[in-house]
């Protein structure tokens, strides 16, 4: 069963607490590895410092994982500090710098935002629930808020006005989180030069994938001509030579033969359209990537709404696997997650951090716990994505709902046809 939109938001509210008493800890941990570095000097500092690192990155690759699980930002872990690496290492780590950074600067700006959404509750839970019992004790000098209470109505006030905090802790704790997440990747990221070098690499191995599949895909369509269109035109020239021998001697047989023939030429066209669809859907190629999606979605046996917002054609590459992405998700969510309902969102962002791309969004609202691992769709997914050097940001928890978010780096056309 799905958690209720309350619940979801009271469990948000638990998170943020829980991120908070993380941002205290790093802060002790932090001033560890500072009193480890100014202790270098005097040489006792050369053993504190690398089990202090090792404990701050723990710290760090926590805050990455609970910002990729409970609010889908996902953060590109830093190269891990080498085992038994000495003080010499450690300084030497880009990663080890920016994870000091962060643990400074957490506790006074994560820590500070994070603490927002429970204090409003805490504090609406307080006027709301307490102070009607105990404001005849707290004598005429009582406020809560603003507002004085020392009477019925301003008891009454003052527990509107509490759930009214409430309720602004719960609304909020959300989008503090997503915000918390988004702040925390700008200090958390791996460093721009072992970013680089991990797309090459990636790059370099998406590339042999590709020329590895697209032979594959050669040879199934060499397999499916020979097997299907090719083997029905040789049928085709043997019945229309034998009708031609038949056309003097015995005219009745040759209209047969011709007929046969006629019947041989379709199925050969249609062998041919459905081997070309495989391939390239014609409404993806004549009508674009908005319009594809939406016959994807009246195709489909889930209640599927498609929300459409593209300037223009995009390089049809782009669209290709965009297309095929979106139909692998489609399909996952009838097959595995017990979905009723999937709603998918096509946006091109030329504004973005890293450069115009596109980002495609699908939520379905089925009971969750979808992983990457467990099966080879969506692994397939984020193969055909690194071909792009695009992502796939799947946010799955336990009974739901699964976010896959898609982002592939391009730039938009003028708007020849748009769909949107």
């Amino acid at each position: 069963m799905s958690p209720t939109p309350l619940s979801r938001r009271t469990a948000a509210v638990g998170h943020c607490h829980l991120d908070g008493l993380l941002a205290v800890w790093v802060a002790v941990v932090g001033s560890a590895v500072v009193g480890a570095l100014l202790l270098l000097p005097v040489g006792v500092g050369h053993r504190l410092l690398p089990p202090a690192a090792g404990a701050l990155r723990r710290c760090a690759d926590l805050a990455r994982q609970r910002a990729a699980r409970r609010a889908g930002v996902p953060i590109a872990l830093p190269d891990p500090l080498p085992r038994a690496a000495g003080a010499r290492a450690v300084l030497a780590d880009a990663g080890f710098w920016r994870d000091l950074a962060w643990a400074w600067l957490e506790p006074l700006v994560g820590g500070l935002l994070l603490a927002v959404p429970p204090s409003l509750v805490v504090y609406g839970l307080f006027g709301a629930l307490v102070q009607p019992f105990v404001w005849r004790l707290l004598g005429d000098g009582n406020w809560y808020a603003f507002v004085p209470v020392h009477g019925t109505g301003t008891v009454l006030a003052a527990a509107a006005l509490g759930l009214a905090f409430t309720a602004g802790g719960l609304l909020l704790a959300p989008p503090v989180l997503r915000l918390h997440a988004r702040w925390g990747r700008q200090l958390l990221a791996a460093p721009r030069g072992t970013e680089l070098r991990r797309r090459i690499e990636r790059l370099t191995q998406t590339r042999a994938e590709v020329l590895d599949g697209r032979a594959a895909e050669l040879q199934r369509i060499e397999r499916d001509l020979h097997d299907g269109a090719q083997a029905r035109l040789v049928a085709l020239g043997m019945r229309l030579d034998s009708a031609s021998r038949l056309l003097q001697d015995d005219p009745a047989a040759a209209l047969s033969a011709m007929a046969e023939a006629r019947d041989l030429s379709a199925r050969a066209l249609q062998d041919l359209r459905d081997l070309v669809r495989g391939i390239q859907p014609p409404v993806l190629t004549d009508r674009g990537l908005g319009d594809a999606v939406r016959s994807l979605a009246l195709d489909s046996f889930l209640d599927v709404t498609v929300e459409v917002r593209l300037p223009g054609r995009l390089p049809a590459a782009v669209e290709s696997a965009a297309y095929f992405a979106v139909n692998e998700l489609l399909a996952n969510a009838t097959k595995h997650s017990g979905a009723g309902r999937v709603e998918i969102v096509l946006v091109h962002d030329g504004a973005a951090a890293g450069g115009p791309r596109l980002r495609v969004t699908v939520t379905d609202d089925g009971h969750g716990g979808a992983d990457p691992s467990r099966g080879t769709g969506l692994l397939g997914v984020r193969r055909r994505l690194a071909t792009f050097d695009g992502n796939l940001a799947l946010h799955s928890p336990p009974g739901g709902p699964t976010t896959a978010t898609l982002e592939i780096p391009c730039a938009s056309s003028s708007p020849k046809t748009s769909s949107s």
